[in-house]
């Protein structure tokens, strides 16, 4: 009886080691594919966008609307870039928040001290002169 015991536990514990060591493995070939078609859409857009960042210089806009239009296609490009090509777009919020926030927040800021430097320069006119 003790045999019968002491095997039918050997048995159970050895169930339950082979049911642990299927689960990582069940676990790691359900890995997510994504189509092709979606890398070949992004490669075609980073190409739309490319090309249209191309064509400001070729036109020869100039200014304000030269240089926005070329940090707007190339924030467009590299939020392709991260969100598919590096998988942040299947992250959860908490990776995403700690990738993007940062960049955000260092534009406000970089807004904010151009505003700051007008002011400043603005200033420095009014009570020291208009310079040499």
């Amino acid at each position: 009886m003790a045999e019968a015991t002491a095997n039918g536990l050997g048995q159970h514990a050895l169930h339950t080691a082979h049911a642990h060591d299927a689960a990582p493995v069940a676990v790691a070939d359900a890995h997510q594919e994504h189509p092709i078609k979606l890398y070949l859409v992004v490669w075609a857009w980073l190409f739309i966008l490319s090309t249209c960042s191309y064509l400001v210089d070729y036109f020869g806009l100039h200014g304000y609307l030269r240089w926005s239009l070329i940090l707007i296609f190339m924030m467009l490009k590299a939020g392709l870039i991260v969100a598919v090509f590096m998988h942040m777009a299947w992250e959860r919020l908490a990776m995403m928040y700690a990738i993007i926030l940062p960049p955000i927040l260092v534009l406000v800021f970089v807004t904010m001290m151009v505003f700051e430097a007008d002011y400043t320069l603005l200033t420095r006119i009014a009570f020291f002169g208009p310079g040499p």
